[in-house]
Formats: C-alpha cells, sequence, structure tokens
C-alpha cells in the first residue's frame, strides 16, 4: 500500500476515524528535506499495513497545516484514535521514524 494524499474532504474519514495507528506527513514540493523523507514514508507504508500513511501538502491544505499547528515542514505526526501521539519537525532516517510509531 502507499501513502494516501489527505485534505479537508477525507480528513475525517481517513485519518480521525482510522482504527489504524496514523504516521502523516506534512509536507511542500518545493521542501528539499520533505523530498528526502518521500522514500522512507512510502517505504513505511508499503511493509507496514498495520500503519495508515497519510501526506499532507501544506501549500494545498493550509487548514490542515494550521490545524496541526505546522511551523516548518516536513513535520512528522503520530495519531492513534484521533488524537496526536507524536509530532517532531525536519527529516528523520527511517528508524527514528519507526521508533515513532
Amino acid at each position: 500500500m502507499s501513502a494516501i494524499n489527505i485534505n479537508k474532504n477525507n480528513f475525517q474519514n481517513e485519518i480521525m476515524d482510522s482504527e489504524k495507528t496514523v504516521l502523516l506527513d506534512f509536507w511542500a514540493p518545493w521542501c528539499a528535506p520533505c523530498r528526502m523523507v518521500v522514500p522512507i514514508i512510502e517505504e513505511i507504508a508499503s511493509e507496514r499495513p498495520d500503519i495508515k500513511v497519510g501526506k499532507i501538502n501544506v501549500d494545498e491544505q493550509p487548514e490542515l497545516a494550521s490545524k496541526f499547528g505546522i511551523m516548518s515542514i516536513p513535520t512528522l505526526v503520530v495519531m492513534k484514535n484521533g488524537k496526536i501521539v507524536t509530532k517532531v519537525s525536519g527529516a528523520r532516517p527511517k528508524k527514528a521514524i519507526l521508533e515513532m510509531l
């Protein structure tokens, strides 16, 4: 499975109502550190069917970025049962992202 593009229309169904742990990647196409994280996020999405992985483009979804208080990107957010468990900014290696989960 690959990461799901999240927007304000599918946010409630895909993220808030998810029974799985969710990993959200807040990113933008012009952000070099974001592009470094993309292959890692996609790997996790394909290797971990127990985790729902979503990507939120902050330029296209400013309301969601604001809702999560995103000040810099990339920002990774782990959610369980609709609540934020962990939130970190900056590119991270795969091992560090897996430890967040």
